[in-house]
């Protein structure tokens, strides 16, 4: 099943979870996805080899994802570092495998590896996939605007190159405070973007962790959030406890506002996703 469809029925429940590091046996995924099954997730997304790498594990774990647990998957494909002969090989094994899904990224960039040339922006790669495919590809945005783009009005038309490309629903970088996602979404409706756009949620649960992520992605975190961290950064179980109280409160607020759609990062941890899913199961 195309994943967008599902917009139309219901406000959607997705996880993201990511391929294992090269030191960690692949299989560890799948008990990971084996605990996830239960909580009845609309689809999961896997993401792709960090940098230039070449993850062919992405696709080896959505097709699990999808023909053995019956779960819809979404295949994360980042272009810049892609040919265009590459992308088609990797259509083809995602055709045989029943996968439908494709988030169409760009990519970060790497300094060790060369980009290849042929897809500048991710709206290249949309345009490409559809060109030579029927699969349903989503597009990721970002509600206080990507790193690299000068303003959030020209990082909202290059979404909506995005949309005007092909992409039929979009996931958004994580944040911490909604009201910069109801700004967001209010641009994007001005801008005349009107496909579904799910929330993306990041749990969090290590105060050097969420520091470096939000540094990476330039992510506001609001006051409150800081005080629950430095309170209980020396705590693991307490910092735990509060990043999963804090993240079904974003999502409580985002339900009651209509969301289209809250999109887990699990980080590969299924007692943090089942104690959500616990906490909102009724809101959907």
């Amino acid at each position: 099943m195309k994943t967008c469809k599902l917009f139309k029925k219901k406000t959607t429940l997705s996880f993201e979870v990511f391929p294992p590091k090269s030191s960690t046996p692949v299989e560890s995924i799948y008990s990971t996805i084996s605990q996830l099954q239960p909580l009845n997730p609309d689809f999961i997304s896997v993401t792709y080899g960090a940098g230039g790498s070449t993850n062919n594990a992405t696709i080896d774990i959505c097709s699990a994802i999808k023909n053995h647990h019956k779960i819809e998957s979404v295949a994360h494909l980042p272009c810049i570092y892609q040919t265009k002969e590459r992308v088609l090989e990797q259509l083809e094994e995602m055709k045989s495998a029943n996968i439908e899904n494709i988030l169409a990224l760009r990519g970060d960039r790497n300094p060790d590896f060369e980009p290849a040339g042929d897809f500048h922006y991710a709206s290249d790669l949309v345009s490409f996939i559809k060109e030579h495919s029927d699969m349903n590809v989503i597009g990721a945005c970002y509600p206080e605007c990507h790193p690299e783009c000068d303003s959030i009005v020209d990082d909202i038309k290059h979404l909506k190159d995005k949309v005007d490309a092909g992409c039929s629903q979009l996931i958004t970088q994580l944040f911490f405070d909604n009201s910069t996602f109801y700004d967001f979404r209010e641009k994007t409706a001005i801008a005349g973007i009107n496909v579904p756009i799910e929330a993306g949620i990041m749990p969090v649960t290590n105060k050097k962790q969420i520091l470096r992520m939000t540094t990476l992605c330039h992510a506001t975190l609001p006051k409150k959030f800081l005080k629950i961290m430095d309170k209980y950064e020396n705590d693991p179980i307490a910092m735990r406890d509060a990043g999963i109280a804090y993240a079904v409160s974003q999502i409580v607020d985002l339900i009651a506002n209509d969301v289209d759609g809250i999109h887990l990062y699990t980080m590969n941890n299924p007692y943090i996703a089942e104690k959500i899913c616990e906490a909102v199961k009724s809101l959907f």
